[in-house]
């Protein structure tokens, strides 16, 4: 059964406890993303003429659009870039933002679990530095990669070039979505739909009577996933004419379903690849395999928000101001 807020919020604190309690992590300084279904993004676009005044347009914006308040709700922005819209020239911004109760419920969850939080990220600015750490030659930061998160609920879409971000979608699927299909097809309960999941995903013997319906399933919720990515695809191209995307990266989850990548290949029409976020970390005192790092693609985030602040991270453009003024000294 799902769990009430209260419920979640006392297991989340109970397994943050126990992990610092059996692991040997340094300090209880952490930056943390807000869960993604609580953060509010939008592209908004401004006339050139308007630039001076950007700032100020742009919470009023977001503002209006998600019933915010600017005096004590936080309203943050990336400039994307310029798009070409009929024969006018506009500036294209992405808004990241919160109330002001989902930040302070964050943090005092943080505390409870007895955690320092020194600074709140935006989960698609902390995927985005993850994987643009490891496009140091020239030639990989000029080429468009679409990067994707596949999550438990949603899956976030960003794509990037020259170490910037251009582009940003929620989408409301996830590996929670492909449990449910097969479940839902077999008639059977969700843990032992995930488990059937899992067991296809590591190739381990499932009867043929089983594994047919079951690859069905997951070609169903694959076919629907890959075919809203191709959506933001397309919206990419027509928006940032020019800019071909010649790869997609998969994280999360979600990227060892092999249906997946699949669907993402035929729908996209570009090289797909499992993400390796700790491709280039010294692996050598850290209880992970070296050689194995493409079995470590839901770390991604993970990775992300440990290198912001971070002087050998992304530019600092690649992430909005801190979400809450009252973090200060965000670095590490």
């Amino acid at each position: 059964a799902a769990l009430d807020a209260q419920e979640w919020e006392r297991a989340v604190v109970a397994t943050a406890r126990r992990l610092l309690a059996d692991n040997p992590f340094r300090g209880r300084q952490v930056i943390s993303s807000l869960p993604i279904d609580t953060l509010k993004i939008t592209s908004v676009r401004l006339a050139e003429a308007e630039a001076p005044q950007a700032d100020k347009i742009l919470r009023k914006e977001a503002a209006e659009r998600f019933g915010l308040d600017p005096a004590k709700d936080t309203i943050n922005y990336l400039h994307a870039g310029s798009v070409r819209q009929s024969d006018v020239v506009k500036d294209e911004y992405i808004l990241f933002a919160a109330d002001n109760e989902t930040i302070g419920t964050h943090i005092r969850i943080l505390e409870e679990a007895g955690l320092t939080p020194v600074g709140i990220d935006a989960p698609p600015c902390a995927l985005f530095r993850s994987f643009e750490r490891t496009m140091r030659r020239q030639e990989d930061r000029e080429r468009t990669i679409i990067f994707i998160d596949v999550g438990h609920r949603f899956t976030t879409v960003v794509l990037g070039r020259s170490g910037e971000i251009c582009f940003v979608k929620q989408i409301p699927v996830g590996v929670w979505q492909f449990t449910e299909e097969i479940a839902s097809s077999l008639g059977i309960s969700s843990a032992d739909a995930d488990s059937l999941r899992v067991r296809l995903q590591r190739d381990e013997p499932v009867d043929a009577a089983t594994r047919r319906p079951v690859v069905d399933a997951l070609n169903i919720t694959a076919e629907q996933l890959a075919g809203e990515i191709a959506l933001c695809l397309r919206y990419y191209t027509v928006t940032f004419r020019g800019k071909r995307v010649e790869r997609a990266i998969v994280a999360g989850g979600g990227a060892y379903e092999l249906v997946l990548r699949d669907a993402l290949r035929r729908h996209l029409s570009v090289e797909v690849e499992i993400a390796e976020p700790l491709r280039g970390f010294d692996l050598s005192h850290a209880a992970i395999d070296a050689g194995r790092e493409a079995e470590y693609a839901d770390l991604a985030l993970c990775v992300g928000l440990s290198l912001k602040g971070w002087n050998g991270a992304a530019s600092s453009r690649v992430s909005p101001e801190r979400l809450e003024p009252v973090l200060e000294g965000e670095s590490l």
